[in-house]
């Protein structure tokens, strides 16, 4: 579990943080929600490390990573994987290679164990044999799998995951959304995703945190959020025209429950 107790962050003289507590659970996808520019990105790479924090604690399992001296977070950070909104795949690389990278990085693994543990990983993500291919061959969706399998290739006890879903189509979201699931809740993970794909949302969000202007403005799950009485988060969810209908009929179906005798 990653603990967030009072995290206040500005640049200059625009505050972009504003006193955010919650706590990230362990085995659950945990997101972090909002509007562009409410803060869910500095938010994340406050808690990831990327960004330092002006004031509160962030703390790991009880372990205080706000003032953890240098070499004990490179150790914590072998405990972290990344999934970037771009894949960030290295092209001159076969998949192979690109899940291969974190291990050459920070394990001792010779290369029978390390291609043992690749094809491990890419049979996770349902791309068993694809070790050979370069990113440019690969679809959307595929990039995505190899940037996660590269993402796990460690046993991270923690995953983040940034706009994993951004460029796919709702099908290829849909798979990728239950894979970082599954791999969640099998491998006891604390997940935190970055998003505002409303698919995740309501697919796979057992813990969600929605930011407003830099403040934390709701806190709950995938089966609260639809009933919930903030104006602002109903805003943010029922944002096209299709779904501002069914806004309107969660409205009246919540007044003909009221006035039913």
């Amino acid at each position: 579990m990653i603990e967030i107790k009072h995290i206040k962050k500005s640049f200059s003289d625009k505050t972009v943080l504003q006193d955010i507590s919650c706590n990230m659970e362990s085995g659950k996808v945990n997101l972090i929600i909002g509007s562009s520019g409410s803060g869910k990105t500095v938010l994340m790479k406050c808690i990831v490390g990327l960004m330092n924090v002006d004031a509160g604690e962030i703390k790991y399992e009880g372990i205080d990573f706000v003032n953890m001296e240098e070499k004990d977070r490179k150790e914590l950070r072998t405990q972290i994987g990344m999934l970037f909104q771009g894949s960030a795949l290295f092209d001159s690389m076969t998949v192979e290679q690109n899940v291969m990278f974190p291990l050459d990085m920070f394990t001792r693994m010779n290369f029978s164990e390390k291609k043992k543990r690749i094809n491990a990983v890419l049979d996770e993500v349902n791309l068993k044999d694809s070790n050979n291919k370069f990113p440019a061959a690969l679809s959307g969706g595929m990039k995505k799998r190899v940037a996660l399998a590269r993402a796990i290739v460690l046993n991270p006890k923690y995953l983040f995951c940034d706009e994993p879903n951004s460029g796919l189509d709702p099908q290829t979201s849909l798979v990728i959304d239950k894979l970082i699931m599954q791999i969640t809740k099998e491998y006891n993970i604390t997940t935190i995703i970055n998003t505002h794909d409303m698919n995740t949302v309501m697919e796979s969000g057992d813990h969600i945190v929605y930011l407003h202007q830099g403040k934390k403005q709701w806190e709950g799950t995938n089966k609260e959020i639809i009933y919930n009485q903030d104006t602002y988060l109903n805003d943010f969810i029922f944002a096209s025209e299709f779904l501002q209908s069914a806004k309107q009929m969660k409205i009246q179906y919540a007044n003909a429950k009221t006035n039913t005798p």
